[in-house]
């Protein structure tokens, strides 16, 4: 790494959201990963109103919590992360998922783009170079499907618009600030941050199964689950172009 581009690293303040419901079981292996591998990094765990042990384990462990009073989903746990970066004044503001599958090893490619000016939303891909964990096959299908669809109405290609393990630079952080979408935020945001014509780039990494717990997304096999996404991203590409 360059001397100039080691200081601006140093420099740049660099927040983890770590959205997390019902993660008593993975948080710990989690933050002691994050203070090994992205000691250069702050964090914040998102507690979504958890039912199990995650509130006390946070509070024993003295993890940095902010403890929501009820269960928002992810898109208004993500937003809470969001406004947090925004009024402690971080620089970039980094999604990774509580439950283990995303590496913190790759943060630093990760905000690469970012630090460099090329681009204002970076999204982890596990299907550019295609190693390590790859989903389910019904999974993988119905990414392809919201890839194809996102990029008939945006003109993006995004190859994993479902991926939770993001990075955002001050104006996006203000854009989702301002409005975040409450349901399967992921593909949406991707839709909206085109039709905002936000500069978003994808970056190989590699992801793990989940180490333990179930994943709070149960309908992506499902029918409704395709039919309300490919809507969302209808409704929020026909509302940009208004």
């Amino acid at each position: 790494m360059a001397a100039i581009e080691r200081n601006q690293y140093q420099t740049t303040k660099k927040l983890i959201i770590i959205p997390a419901y019902n993660e008593s079981g993975n948080l710990p292996v989690l933050v002691d990963e994050i203070k090994r591998k992205a000691p250069g990094y702050d964090y914040v765990i998102i507690n979504d109103g958890s039912t199990d042990r995650t509130t006390e384990l946070c509070e024993e462990q003295g993890f940095h919590v902010i403890n929501l009073p009820t269960n928002l989903g992810i898109g208004g746990a993500v937003q809470t992360g969001y406004r947090y970066a925004k009024r402690m004044k971080y620089d970039i503001a980094i999604q990774l998922d509580g439950d283990g599958q995303h590496d913190p090893g790759f943060l630093d490619v990760l905000i690469a783009p970012l630090l460099s000016g090329k681009a204002d939303f970076v999204i982890g891909s596990r299907f550019i170079e295609r190693e390590g964990f790859q989903s389910s096959k019904m999974r993988r299908a119905g990414i392809s499907w919201l890839g194809f669809f996102i990029r008939m109405v945006s003109g993006v290609k995004i190859s994993d618009v479902t991926s939770g393990f993001r990075a955002a630079n001050k104006k996006v952080i203000d854009s989702f600030c301002a409005y975040y979408p409450y349901d399967y935020p992921e593909p949406e945001t991707v839709c909206l941050l085109s039709k905002g014509e936000y500069r978003i780039e994808e970056i190989a990494v590699q992801m793990r199964e989940r180490n333990a717990g179930r994943s709070s997304i149960r309908l992506f096999k499902t029918a409704y689950y395709m039919v309300k996404v490919t809507l969302a991203i209808l409704i929020t590409s026909a509302n940009k172009k208004k």
